[in-house]
């Protein structure tokens, strides 16, 4: 007989590595006793590289730094070249847990957001973690429809452009439909003469965020 069954069973250790951007709100105080929101960011596939201030371009960190006031802890992660962010989501939530380990950050108050390529790794990283996020927003993306009961307790807000020709509405509509079959709290806006830059008027949004921060995992069902 040429072959037998065999089984490895061993532990192994991973070294990740990942620039990122952090943003501290400019009220922010370690020694006041108050704990932060956090939100984390993910690109889209235009900024991966090793130019950090390329993540700077749209989203998160580019709100951020042009509003010192922004009233999160945002941390926006840069991926390498020739990656993306399902091979990257290890060191994202290396990344997550290294940051809430060392501020003051509230747990109950974790969000998640990405665009394009980062939409779609916003959706994965949500569906992988359930439990994890307050609330998710991700943006002109699409998933794994498979996914939709792992994300049915989790409140999301998706944005997607009706002519969008890189990544298609229906990636989002496929997404919320079964989510919603699920029984989850979901919902979608599409801007009718949007392309793929769906992004633009999404994060200058203030609504966006106020939504995210109507959100806790004390209380994630609150009415909309």
């Amino acid at each position: 007989m040429s072959q037998q069954a065999c089984r490895l069973e061993k532990e192994i250790t991973k070294k990740v590595t990942l620039e990122y951007w952090l943003h501290l709100p400019e009220n922010y105080d370690r020694d006041s006793g108050s704990k932060f929101p956090v939100i984390l960011f993910l690109h889209g596939s235009g900024e991966r590289g090793s130019d950090l201030s390329a993540v700077k371009v749209h989203g998160v960190p580019h709100i951020a730094d042009q509003d010192p006031s922004f009233p999160f802890i945002a941390i926006s992660p840069q991926c390498p070249d020739h990656s993306d962010w399902n091979a990257e989501k290890d060191a994202v939530i290396a990344v997550l847990d290294e940051v809430m380990a060392a501020y003051p950050t509230d747990p109950a108050r974790v969000y998640l957001t990405g665009l394009s390529m980062g939409g779609y790794g916003a959706w994965q990283l949500a569906a992988e973690h359930p439990g994890r996020f307050a609330a998710v927003v991700p943006v002109c993306g699409g998933g794994n429809p498979h996914h939709a009961a792992a994300l049915a307790e989790t409140p999301i807000w998706a944005f997607h452009g009706a002519k969008d020709d890189v990544v298609p509405l229906s990636e989002s509509e496929m997404m919320v439909e079964a989510i919603q079959a699920a029984g989850g709290d979901v919902k979608l806006t599409v801007y009718p003469e949007a392309n793929h830059d769906s992004w633009t008027e999404t994060y200058d949004n203030r609504d966006v965020y106020d939504w995210l921060l109507a959100h806790s995992l004390n209380n994630s069902k609150r009415d909309q």
